[in-house]
């Protein structure tokens, strides 16, 4: 089973994405800012990161470049899922390292699609 560390400071955002990954049959860690899964991945890197911009601690931007530097650190598929959708913004995240990127609101269908796109679900 893959697993996928949903970061978002939002506990709302992660119970929605968590029920959608489950369903898609992931198995589900959770953390509420970029210091959290930055301490989940320094134990146990997981497969997928649903990464929000806009923490407090740590942001997403800054735990995926610290992600990006660790051991490993570049395997797991990381998809950005924000409400920060200027261009300026896109561009930082795919340069940092982010595999993909999600708008708010997302729904089961969004999330699919992205994550097939990335190679995470077998068709």
């Amino acid at each position: 089973m893959k697993s996928c560390l949903i970061v978002d400071d939002s506990k709302v955002i992660r119970m929605v994405a968590k029920k959608i990954l489950q369903e898609l049959s992931f198995s589900t860690l959770e953390a509420e800012d970029g210091q959290g899964a930055l301490d989940a991945c320094k134990k146990e890197l997981p497969d997928a990161v649903l990464l929000d911009w806009n923490m407090p601690v740590m942001n997403g931007i800054e735990f995926l470049r610290a992600l990006r530097d660790l051991p490993g650190g570049d395997r797991p598929v990381v998809v950005f899922c924000t409400t920060e959708n200027d261009i300026a913004h896109i561009q930082e995240a795919i340069e940092a390292g982010a595999n993909e990127y999600i708008m708010k609101p997302f729904d089961s269908e969004i999330l699919q699609a992205k994550f097939s796109q990335v190679g995470l679900l077998d068709d």
